[in-house]
Protein backbone atom coordinates (compact mmCIF):
# COMPACT_ATOMS: atom_id res chain seq x y z
CA UNK A 1 0.00 0.00 0.00
CA UNK A 2 2.12 2.97 -1.07
CA UNK A 3 -0.53 5.71 -0.51
CA UNK A 4 -3.23 6.78 1.73
CA UNK A 5 -6.11 6.56 -0.42
CA UNK A 6 -5.01 2.57 -0.31
CA UNK A 7 -4.33 2.45 3.40
CA UNK A 8 -7.42 4.10 3.95
CA UNK A 9 -9.47 1.29 1.23
CA UNK A 10 -7.64 -1.25 3.62
CA UNK A 11 -8.66 0.24 6.57
CA UNK A 12 -12.37 0.42 5.60
CA UNK A 13 -12.20 -3.45 3.90
CA UNK A 14 -10.79 -4.55 7.23
CA UNK A 15 -13.63 -3.26 9.12
CA UNK A 16 -16.32 -4.74 7.46
CA UNK A 17 -14.36 -8.00 7.46
CA UNK A 18 -14.62 -7.56 11.80
CA UNK A 19 -18.15 -6.66 11.38
CA UNK A 20 -19.02 -9.68 8.83
CA UNK A 21 -17.09 -11.56 11.53
CA UNK A 22 -19.09 -10.64 14.80
CA UNK A 23 -22.41 -11.25 12.85
CA UNK A 24 -22.78 -6.76 13.16
CA UNK A 25 -24.89 -5.00 10.59
CA UNK A 26 -24.06 -1.13 12.31
CA UNK A 27 -21.86 1.47 11.08
CA UNK A 28 -18.52 2.06 12.51
CA UNK A 29 -17.29 5.35 12.11
CA UNK A 30 -13.88 5.54 10.91
CA UNK A 31 -11.92 8.54 12.74
CA UNK A 32 -8.31 9.33 11.13
CA UNK A 33 -5.71 10.36 13.68
CA UNK A 34 -4.18 13.42 12.35
CA UNK A 35 -1.62 13.63 15.24
CA UNK A 36 1.59 15.28 13.52
CA UNK A 37 0.45 14.95 10.32
CA UNK A 38 0.28 17.65 7.97
CA UNK A 39 -2.90 19.65 6.17
CA UNK A 40 -1.23 18.11 2.73
CA UNK A 41 -1.90 14.34 4.83
CA UNK A 42 -5.03 15.37 5.77
CA UNK A 43 -6.19 16.57 2.20
CA UNK A 44 -5.66 13.04 0.63
CA UNK A 45 -7.33 11.58 3.46
CA UNK A 46 -10.54 14.01 3.21
CA UNK A 47 -10.25 13.06 -1.01
CA UNK A 48 -10.23 9.58 -0.22
CA UNK A 49 -13.72 9.92 1.77
CA UNK A 50 -12.44 10.69 5.54
CA UNK A 51 -14.63 12.98 6.84
CA UNK A 52 -14.34 12.36 10.57
CA UNK A 53 -10.08 13.32 11.90
CA UNK A 54 -9.39 13.15 15.86
CA UNK A 55 -6.46 15.58 17.16
CA UNK A 56 -4.63 14.35 20.40
CA UNK A 57 -3.30 18.08 20.91
CA UNK A 58 -5.91 20.77 21.43
CA UNK A 59 -2.90 23.44 19.82
CA UNK A 60 -2.35 21.13 16.81
CA UNK A 61 -6.69 20.52 16.41
CA UNK A 62 -7.26 24.20 16.18
CA UNK A 63 -4.58 25.20 13.55
CA UNK A 64 -5.92 22.23 11.43
CA UNK A 65 -9.57 22.98 11.14
CA UNK A 66 -10.05 26.38 9.44
CA UNK A 67 -8.19 24.50 6.59
CA UNK A 68 -11.17 21.79 6.50
CA UNK A 69 -14.24 23.52 7.82
CA UNK A 70 -16.40 20.81 6.51
CA UNK A 71 -14.93 18.13 8.33
CA UNK A 72 -15.39 17.07 11.71
CA UNK A 73 -13.02 16.80 14.59
CA UNK A 74 -13.00 14.93 17.51
CA UNK A 75 -10.38 15.69 20.34
CA UNK A 76 -9.23 12.33 21.44
CA UNK A 77 -6.29 13.27 23.60
CA UNK A 78 -5.99 14.10 27.03
CA UNK A 79 -8.00 17.51 27.60
CA UNK A 80 -6.19 20.04 30.80
CA UNK A 81 -9.40 22.14 31.81
CA UNK A 82 -7.35 25.53 31.12
CA UNK A 83 -7.68 24.49 27.55
CA UNK A 84 -10.93 23.56 27.15
CA UNK A 85 -12.41 26.90 26.00
CA UNK A 86 -10.77 26.29 22.86
CA UNK A 87 -11.78 22.55 22.18
CA UNK A 88 -15.88 23.42 23.60
CA UNK A 89 -18.01 24.25 20.88
CA UNK A 90 -15.21 23.44 17.94
CA UNK A 91 -14.42 19.75 18.22
CA UNK A 92 -17.56 17.59 17.56
CA UNK A 93 -16.78 15.34 19.95
CA UNK A 94 -14.22 15.14 23.12
CA UNK A 95 -13.24 11.53 23.84
CA UNK A 96 -11.35 12.53 27.25
CA UNK A 97 -13.17 13.52 29.94
CA UNK A 98 -11.74 12.19 32.99
CA UNK A 99 -12.77 14.10 35.57
CA UNK A 100 -15.42 15.48 37.56
CA UNK A 101 -13.54 18.86 37.63
CA UNK A 102 -13.09 18.63 33.80
CA UNK A 103 -16.91 18.29 32.86
CA UNK A 104 -17.55 21.30 35.23
CA UNK A 105 -14.93 23.28 33.33
CA UNK A 106 -16.89 22.13 29.43
CA UNK A 107 -20.38 22.81 30.82
CA UNK A 108 -19.14 26.21 31.86
CA UNK A 109 -17.93 27.11 29.03
CA UNK A 110 -20.60 25.39 26.35
CA UNK A 111 -23.25 27.74 28.72
CA UNK A 112 -21.68 30.81 28.07
CA UNK A 113 -20.88 29.58 24.40
CA UNK A 114 -24.72 28.86 24.12
CA UNK A 115 -23.84 25.23 22.48
CA UNK A 116 -24.78 21.83 24.13
CA UNK A 117 -21.18 19.51 24.10
CA UNK A 118 -21.14 16.01 22.85
CA UNK A 119 -18.92 13.98 25.33
CA UNK A 120 -17.48 10.44 26.34
CA UNK A 121 -15.86 9.41 29.64
CA UNK A 122 -12.78 8.09 29.14
CA UNK A 123 -12.73 4.46 30.98
CA UNK A 124 -9.29 2.90 32.38
CA UNK A 125 -10.04 -0.39 31.81
CA UNK A 126 -7.13 -2.23 32.15
CA UNK A 127 -5.93 -0.39 35.32
CA UNK A 128 -2.48 0.87 34.21
CA UNK A 129 -1.40 3.71 36.19
CA UNK A 130 0.01 5.27 33.30
CA UNK A 131 -3.42 5.49 31.50
CA UNK A 132 -5.47 8.69 32.19
CA UNK A 133 -8.97 7.28 32.56
CA UNK A 134 -12.38 7.19 35.04
CA UNK A 135 -12.51 3.75 37.28
CA UNK A 136 -16.10 2.21 36.22
CA UNK A 137 -17.07 3.54 40.23
CA UNK A 138 -16.00 6.92 39.35
CA UNK A 139 -17.98 6.59 36.10
CA UNK A 140 -20.69 6.15 38.43
CA UNK A 141 -20.92 8.72 39.96
CA UNK A 142 -20.34 10.97 37.54
CA UNK A 143 -22.96 10.14 35.21
CA UNK A 144 -25.42 10.41 38.40
CA UNK A 145 -23.94 14.30 38.87
CA UNK A 146 -24.30 15.13 35.43
CA UNK A 147 -27.98 15.31 35.10
CA UNK A 148 -27.32 18.49 37.28
CA UNK A 149 -25.34 19.94 34.10
CA UNK A 150 -27.47 21.57 31.28
CA UNK A 151 -24.93 22.14 28.33
CA UNK A 152 -22.98 18.67 27.93
CA UNK A 153 -24.60 15.26 26.28
CA UNK A 154 -22.81 12.58 27.63
CA UNK A 155 -22.70 9.68 24.48
CA UNK A 156 -20.73 7.29 25.65
CA UNK A 157 -16.74 5.98 26.15
CA UNK A 158 -13.33 5.74 25.20
CA UNK A 159 -11.04 3.29 26.52
CA UNK A 160 -7.53 2.48 25.48
CA UNK A 161 -5.93 -0.88 25.22
CA UNK A 162 -2.46 -1.61 26.88
CA UNK A 163 0.06 -1.78 23.78
CA UNK A 164 0.71 -5.15 22.39
CA UNK A 165 2.17 -6.97 19.83
CA UNK A 166 -0.79 -9.34 19.61
CA UNK A 167 -4.26 -7.64 19.91
CA UNK A 168 -5.57 -10.74 21.20
CA UNK A 169 -4.29 -10.30 24.29
CA UNK A 170 -6.21 -7.34 25.02
CA UNK A 171 -9.61 -8.06 23.75
CA UNK A 172 -10.91 -8.75 27.56
CA UNK A 173 -10.16 -4.76 27.41
CA UNK A 174 -12.69 -4.02 24.77
CA UNK A 175 -14.99 -6.82 25.93
CA UNK A 176 -15.12 -5.48 29.58
CA UNK A 177 -16.12 -1.96 27.61
CA UNK A 178 -19.05 -3.28 25.65
CA UNK A 179 -20.38 -4.26 29.09
CA UNK A 180 -19.88 -1.15 30.29
CA UNK A 181 -21.43 0.89 27.48
CA UNK A 182 -24.15 -2.17 26.96
CA UNK A 183 -25.34 -1.41 30.62
CA UNK A 184 -26.07 2.67 30.74
CA UNK A 185 -26.72 2.65 27.30
CA UNK A 186 -29.99 0.76 28.37
CA UNK A 187 -30.44 3.55 30.70
CA UNK A 188 -29.45 7.11 28.95
CA UNK A 189 -30.86 7.15 25.19
CA UNK A 190 -28.33 9.75 24.50
CA UNK A 191 -25.60 6.76 24.82
CA UNK A 192 -24.64 5.68 21.11
CA UNK A 193 -20.82 5.47 20.91
CA UNK A 194 -17.94 3.39 21.90
CA UNK A 195 -14.44 4.65 20.71
CA UNK A 196 -12.04 1.86 20.97
CA UNK A 197 -9.72 0.43 18.95
CA UNK A 198 -6.30 1.86 17.06
CA UNK A 199 -3.54 0.90 14.31
CA UNK A 200 -2.73 -2.19 16.45
CA UNK A 201 -5.76 -3.46 17.39
CA UNK A 202 -8.90 -2.07 15.96
CA UNK A 203 -10.23 -5.28 14.37
CA UNK A 204 -10.28 -6.56 17.14
CA UNK A 205 -12.19 -3.70 18.98
CA UNK A 206 -14.96 -3.91 15.90
CA UNK A 207 -15.53 -7.90 16.87
CA UNK A 208 -16.16 -6.59 20.27
CA UNK A 209 -18.39 -3.66 19.49
CA UNK A 210 -16.87 -0.24 18.91
CA UNK A 211 -18.73 2.04 17.39
CA UNK A 212 -15.78 4.43 16.57
CA UNK A 213 -11.94 3.44 15.97
CA UNK A 214 -9.21 5.93 15.76
CA UNK A 215 -6.27 4.89 13.20
CA UNK A 216 -3.44 7.32 12.37
CA UNK A 217 -0.12 5.37 11.38
CA UNK A 218 -1.99 2.98 9.47
CA UNK A 219 -3.76 5.42 7.12
CA UNK A 220 -1.05 7.80 7.24
CA UNK A 221 2.28 6.34 7.63
CA UNK A 222 4.71 6.11 10.50
CA UNK A 223 6.76 9.03 11.26
CA UNK A 224 10.67 7.87 10.80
Amino acid sequence: MENIKERIAFVREEIEKAKERSGREDDVTLIAVTKTYGVEEIQKAWEAGCTVFGENRVQEMMEKLPSFPDAKWHLIGHLQKNKAKYVVGNAELIHSVDSMDLLLEINRIAMKKNVVQDVLLEVNISGEITKYGLTTEEIKDIIIKMGELGAVRLRGFMTMAPKSEDPESVRWVFEKAKELFDCYRKQHENIDILSMGMSGDYTVAVECGATHVRVGSLIFGKRV
